[in-house]
């Protein structure tokens, strides 16, 4: 058995198993096989390629063997962002010419700078990586009002066509690239509207944009990329009679679309993140034919600590619980406090100090590794159950190797008992550890 652990004082640190007394505190596999696992990722943003050149060409080597070799976090999926995110270096979209329905001044240019050079450096190390995409505004000269932080789609079937074709001119510009993009998710947090690139959604709204627009218009262009719904952030307290959104029953939401088959024959799943782990469990248990994705990593205030760190090692558990394939981090790599153009510290994997042009990997580098470089593609996930269940899960990877994490938050020792595959183990866990186990 191998075994890794990372604590706040140790990092990745090879443990030599010592058996221990079996506990009554257990987890025990009951037999079932769920969902496969596509892998794990992270997002190709501005600002984090324009930290990672801050550092010298071999020290960027590092970084990025880091997070995509197989020596590293060994990460096989990338999310794109469609124009600007809060973590461009400014708001852009590929159309910014009012009225262009016809796209005739669509570009990528801008992001032949920073997002496709960090994509391919990661494809070198992963040459199977695939790709979802999401954008957090259409072209302002879309939207009512015509702004990048607010407001929504214009809704007349020009609009709605044009924004069709905007999307296929991606898709095809992003793969004679070399970047083929096998999902879409066709909005990033359609609840919230903010002070960086975001539009709102209602649900009705999506229904008519699928089933009339985007659907029959990828189907009639032979446009192979997955219609996906999302990316959905899931509703807060705020977004309950707040900002233009109402929802009686946030099951409603999805079910005005997914109720509707002709809507529904187009969509291949659904994205969760940020308050969307509270609900992730209804698509799951309702609509379980559906993909699930976590799409979006959530981001802490940029301290970096170890305290957020335990919170997202229990949130991949979460999510994979719930029925995910793929969990995708947020920004990678970034300068120190993580502040995003329009003002938002957030959290990084590896802060790149731009003054000592120095790379620190943070402690959610580590939490990342434990699951993402033993979990490979394909492998299943196991269902567990006993009091370990919300602490620890396994998985069969398809070269039959089991891989188990566990993690304790306490402050004091815990004795972690497995029993399943025809494996069993006992040992005791130090106090704030994460840990993976190979068998």
């Amino acid at each position: 058995m191998k075994w890794i652990e990372t604590t706040p004082a140790e990092q990745w640190k090879e443990i030599t198993p010592t058996e221990t007394a079996p506990s009554a505190h257990k987890l025990t596999l009951t037999g079932k096989t769920c969902q496969s696992v596509e892998g794990f990722g992270g997002c190709f943003n501005e600002l984090s390629h324009i930290a990672l050149m801050e550092l010298s060409p071999a020290d960027q080597e590092k970084v990025l063997d880091a997070l995509f070799s197989e020596e590293g976090c060994a990460f096989n999926w990338g999310r794109i962002s469609v124009g600007a995110n809060d973590y461009a270096a400014s708001w852009y979209s590929y159309d910014e010419t009012p009225g262009d329905y016809n796209m005739e001044h669509f570009s990528i240019a801008r992001d032949q700078e920073h997002v496709l050079p960090y994509i391919r450096e990661a494809q070198k190390r992963s040459p199977d990586m695939k790709f979802f995409a999401s954008p957090w505004s259409p072209p302002t000269w879309m939207k009512n009002p015509p702004v990048y932080n607010y407001g929504r789609m214009v809704r007349d079937e020009k609009t709605q066509l044009a924004y069709c074709e905007y999307f296929r001119r991606f898709l095809d510009a992003y793969e004679k690239e070399g970047v083929k993009v096998s999902r879409l998710c066709l909005q990033n947090e359609p609840f919230a509207d903010q002070k960086f690139p975001s539009c709102l959604w209602s649900s009705e709204e999506f229904r008519v944009f699928i089933r009339d627009y985007i659907g029959p218009y990828f189907k009639e262009h032979k446009v192979d990329t997955e219609i996906w719904l999302g990316t959905l952030n899931g509703p807060t307290e705020m977004d309950f009679g707040m900002r233009g959104i109402m929802l009686d029953l946030y099951s409603s939401y999805l079910d005005n679309i997914l109720f509707d088959d002709e809507a529904r024959q187009y969509i291949s799943g659904v994205g969760y993140q940020w308050n969307g782990q509270r609900v992730i469990h209804k698509t799951h248990e309702t609509f379980p034919e559906l993909g699930l994705m976590q799409t979006e990593n959530e981001c802490g205030d940029g301290s970096n600590n170890w305290t957020y760190a335990a919170y997202i090692f229990d949130l991949v558990r979460h999510y994979f619980q719930y029925g995910v394939t793929v969990y995708a981090y947020w920004n990678m790599i970034l300068e120190p406090g993580g502040s995003s153009t329009w003002g938002w510290r957030q959290n990084t994997m590896i802060t790149v100090d731009p003054e000592t042009h120095t790379a620190t990997f943070n402690p959610e580098y580590y939490v990342m590794k434990h699951y993402a470089h033993f979990i490979k593609a394909g492998a299943k996930v196991l269902e567990g159950s006993g009091h370990w269940n919300m602490s620890a899960m396994a998985f069969l990877n398809p070269d039959g190797s089991l891989v188990v994490t566990a993690q304790n938050t306490l402050d004091r020792e815990r004795v972690f008992t497995f029993e399943g595959e025809g494996k069993t183990f006992s040992v005791t866990l130090k106090p704030h550890s994460m840990n993976t186990f190979v068998l």
